[in-house]
């Protein structure tokens, strides 16, 4: 398994009396959460290697199950547990397409050449996610949409913006 470990979810809660857990993940339909595909799952910042038994989308939710976890009490050590996987098991993006956690650390810039700040974290909201873009004195929140993201240049370390009028004042 990969060094670098990418977090892909929280677990929630329990569901049933079998062993299954709610996933809050990141992305709901990601192929890399399959049967047999071995996971980490890091709590209190401890790491656990463990396997999928299965998974299966619930009600807008991802629900797991844990190879050898067959009933509720043991399921339940988890909860709170956040899920990750080995960098090297997840899909390739499609051209023109990142994971979140690699616009982490972007330095942001509008389409003027205006630098706002760097990516520090992304928050997740059911009305749309943001990027947390920090710079020595504030927190901008930066909404994750195509029409607001401009462009993202990995390999530079950039990401262009164009600025919503107000955005900065907020």
């Amino acid at each position: 398994m990969s060094d670098r470990l990418i977090p892909l979810g929280k677990l929630v809660a329990t569901h049933g009396i079998e062993g299954w857990l709610k996933l809050n993940t990141y992305n709901l339909h990601s192929p890399t959460l399959g049967s047999g595909r071995q996971i980490v799952l890091e709590k209190g910042g401890i790491h656990s290697p463990q396997f999928l038994e299965s998974s299966k989308v619930h009600k807008g939710h991802l629900l797991v199950k844990l190879q050898g976890t067959n009933e509720i009490n043991f399921a339940k050590t988890w909860v709170g547990s956040t899920l990750l996987v080995a960098e090297e098991d997840l899909e390739p993006p499609q051209p023109g397409e990142y994971y979140y956690y690699q616009a982490v650390g972007l330095e942001v810039f509008t389409t003027q050449g205006e630098r706002i700040g760097k990516v520090t974290r992304i928050w997740i909201k059911e009305g749309g996610d943001l990027y947390v873009v920090t710079d020595a004195s504030k927190e901008y929140l930066v909404p994750a949409v195509k029409e607001v993201i401009e462009k993202i240049d990995l390999p530079a370390g950039k990401m262009i913006i164009n600025l919503p009028e107000g955005l900065l004042e907020v």
